[in-house]
This record gives C-alpha cells, structure tokens and sequence, in this order.
C-alpha cells in the first residue's frame, strides 16, 4: 500500500499610547542536562507563566452549498442553501490590552469571531489586521481596561535544532493541552502552506485545533506560530510546522501601528535553487545559494549591481539555499534596511550592500469594475505591477496584462473568468492597462476575441456579438 503526505493545517473545522507588547527574556545558555535528577525536573514553572496567555479562537462562517447536482441542468444553476461552519484553533495574547495573535485560516471568511481566554471568559472579537500571505491574524478583545496575562514575542534569539520546546493550544476542542519536544528541523521551506514558507520543525504533538497557538522555549516566550502537520491520518505524526516568531512579531507591529495589510520589502529579482549539475558549471562543489534568473528594472537588486547569473550565496551572513529561503530572508527586514549579500558570479564571491524597499506601486492600480455588453462584464480589474503582484498573491516576473482581482455576478462570471487570470489581449490589440482594455470593451463588436494568461498557458476564447 502506497502511503501519501499530506500537509495539513492545525484547524478544526465543525459542520453544525496603549500598553506595549510584552518583550522576551534575556537568552539563557544551552546545556543537556547533566543527570538524570535534573531530567526530572518538570516543564510546569513554564507552562505556568506562559498557559494563561493561550486562548481558543472560534470563528463562523456562511457556506452556500448545492441541494442536488441535478437542478444545475436547468438555467445554467441549481438551488443551494446557507450552512453555518464554525472553525476551532488557538491563539496568544501579546498585549496586556486584548491583542491577539493567531493564523489566518482560523478567522478565513468569518462573520463573527470569538475568543475564549484561559479562565473559560468568552469575548467578542474584532480582526486588526489579517495576513493570508503569511498564514497570520492580529485579533483584538475589548478588556474594557483590564489587563490581561500575556506571552512574549522572542523575535531575536534564533532556535536551534535540538532545543527543548512546548506546543500549547486546544486540539480536537478538548481543552487547553500541552505537549512537549525538541526543534527538528529549521528553515522548512517546501511545505506549500503559504508564500512565505520558513518553518521551525518540531516533533512535539500538534494536532487539529492547535493552529495559531505558540511554540514555546524553555523561557516561556513564543518562537512560533504552530500551523501545520505532515500526516498521513490527519493527527499528529511528529512532524508540524511553527512560523517563525521574526514573521509574526512583523505582521503584529503592523496591525499595532494601525496598517490593514504588511508592507514587506522586495528584492527586486526572481531566482530559482541550484541542482547539483548546476552547482558544478558555477564551479561549486555542492548546491548552495540561489541563482538570478531575472531582474525587475530599477528595483534594488538592479541599483546593487545584482545580475541575471548572480549567484546570492547568503543574506546578512544567513545561508541560502531555495527562492523561499531568500523572499523569507528579505521580506522579514524593513523596507529601508540595508543588507549585506554575499554573491558570486564568473568564479569570484563578492559583498554586495543592498537596500530593500516596498515592492513599487508603478503603474498605479486603476482598479475598475468592468460593464456593458461584453465577455468581461462584471470583472474587477487591476494593473499589473509588483506592488499589485504582492497584494494579490501573483508572480509579477510570469505575466504580462491586466490582473483580474475579483468576479461579482455578470458574463464574466459566466464564461469562468477567475480571479488570478491576465487579461492580455481583446479581439488583437495588446492589453497593458485598465484603460486599455476599458476602451477595447467599449466599441461595438460583431463578436469578442479575448486572450486570458491562466497559471502560464494563454487560453484564448472567441464569443459572439
């Protein structure tokens, strides 16, 4: 029998000036420990300071569902009806005033969220900022003045493989539980959860229900986000995935400083990871680093000096080894910083100093909702430029047009037009911005022909006047 991996998200899903953030505690220095006396020691002193700040996050949301697949033979529809999903994770409270961190998928589509703090209160809450890119939420409780336990963000002291760590959280909704392991793993990046891939590997239990819970070192502080599980059956296996503590203190300063969205910086390139064979025509002995495969003009790596062929070896002196690896690397610095990166090409390694910025915004985003008579009616449509590109989740090297962003009631929908899609050309002329291709639904027609990019093929469809 043939065994398959799946990746699953931790969520469990059911068919019926303020006060500032709490700061981590100085490093301690790792040791084993040294007798069997001292492996006795308990993990209750941690579990006691950092317990009360884990909460149960509870969200509903309003599915449409078909009654019966045979009424989608008449009128081009069937009938359907509403189904209330209420969706169970975990969450940490990261300020004394209600501020709470938890994953994206637990609050996805919600229409009403609660949390339940861990003396079994049940509040209201309300979505600061929410990060599907990242697999992040920033949830904010009204404590009408009280101040709440919390638990720390230790976004400066890097986990190693081997350190002892805590998962806690409420899987399977049976309760705050507690599970116990070790970091097995660092810098997972082709797990496919979500754009910025990076993990902290643990084989402490993580099942359904811990999802935006904390990972917790032997200070008591939050190193990561428990998100997800390789398994075969859907439980624990010993294999789940924490986002590192570094993406999740990014995404709650945002939220504090009252932005809707995260603005990472942008390299300004796409890369691809080596393979052996080509490792060796570098002159390298092993595959390390990543290649330059493209450069966005006037980006950063453009004003560095990075070319295509470059090779980025590591950032800030942090080893790179995939294109996740280093959009992570980058996009978890400031827009402004300035970087060190360590690049080789035609056989000699080089220092080169880089400034990251906020992926540009250029061409603006004229954002448009198409109308009239005509294959496309009822699409939202946007320019395509980096900026545009990191808010929607699209390659901004890939495709060539204008991005559909969202599709209301109209032919569009009708035709399957889908979100994501690049509209590049209307009855023969180039389509490069909204205008464009505004005007070119306009005039009159006999009849419509319309290439669409989609997931690299170019479809194209022809429909009457």
């Amino acid at each position: 029998m043939s065994l398959h991996r799946f990746v699953v998200s931790t969520l469990l899903v059911l068919t019926l000036g303020p006060p500032g953030l709490a700061t981590a505690a100085p490093e301690q220095t790792r040791a084993p420990p040294p007798d069997w006396t001292t492996m006795k020691m308990s993990f209750a002193p941690i579990v006691k300071r950092a317990a009360p700040a884990v909460v149960n996050v509870y969200s509903r949301r309003v599915v449409r569902q078909q009654v019966d697949p045979f009424w989608s033979l008449f009128s081009g529809g069937g009938l359907s009806r509403e189904r209330v999903e209420q969706s169970l994770g975990s969450g940490s409270i990261v300020r004394p005033d209600g501020v709470i961190l938890t994953n994206h998928h637990n609050i996805a589509n919600a229409t009403a969220v609660r949390v339940a703090t861990a003396d079994r209160r049940e509040w209201p809450a309300t979505v600061l900022l929410d990060d599907p890119r990242a697999d992040l939420a920033v949830l904010k409780i009204d404590t009408k003045g009280e101040r709440l336990p919390t638990i720390a963000i230790d976004d400066a002291t890097a986990p190693q493989v081997g350190d002892l760590v805590l998962a806690i959280g409420n899987p399977f909704g049976v309760g705050q539980t507690v599970t116990n392991g070790i970091v097995s793993a660092l810098a997972r990046s082709d797990v496919g959860i979500n754009d910025y891939a990076f993990f902290i590997q643990t084989d402490a239990a993580i099942n359904p229900g811990n999802s935006g819970g904390p990972l917790v070192d032997m200070n008591g502080d939050l190193i990561g986000v428990n998100t997800a599980i390789v398994s075969n059956s859907g439980s624990s296996a010993g294999v789940g995935f924490a986002i590192p503590a570094v993406m999740a203190k990014q995404v709650v300063d945002a939220a504090l400083g009252g932005d809707k969205t995260v603005r990472r910086p942008w390299l300004g390139a796409r890369s691809q990871a080596l393979t052996d064979e080509m490792a060796k025509s570098f002159g390298l002995d092993s595959p390390q680093g990543v290649v330059i495969t493209e450069v966005w003009p006037g980006g950063s790596a453009a004003r560095a000096g990075i070319v295509r062929g470059d090779i980025i070896l590591s950032v800030s002196g942090e080893a790179v080894n995939d294109d996740a690896g280093l959009t992570y690397r980058i996009a978890t610095h400031r827009a402004g910083d300035s970087l060190n990166l360590q690049v080789r090409h035609g056989g000699q390694t080089r220092t080169v100093r880089l400034t990251v910025e906020a992926p540009p915004s250029t061409p603006a985003p004229d954002k448009r909702t198409l109308a009239g008579r005509n294959p496309l009616a009822g699409a939202t449509v946007v320019n395509l430029s980096p900026a545009s590109a990191e808010q929607y989740g699209v390659d901004a090297f890939a495709a060539q047009g204008v991005l559909v962003i969202q599709i209301d009631s109209g032919f569009a929908q009708n035709i399957g037009v889908q979100p994501g899609d690049f509209i590049r050309e209307v009855n023969g002329e180039k389509i490069a911005t909204t205008a464009d291709l505004d005007l070119a639904l306009r005039g009159p027609a006999r009849g419509w022909t319309i290439v669409i990019q989609r997931g690299g093929q170019m479809i194209t469809a022809r429909f009457g006047g």
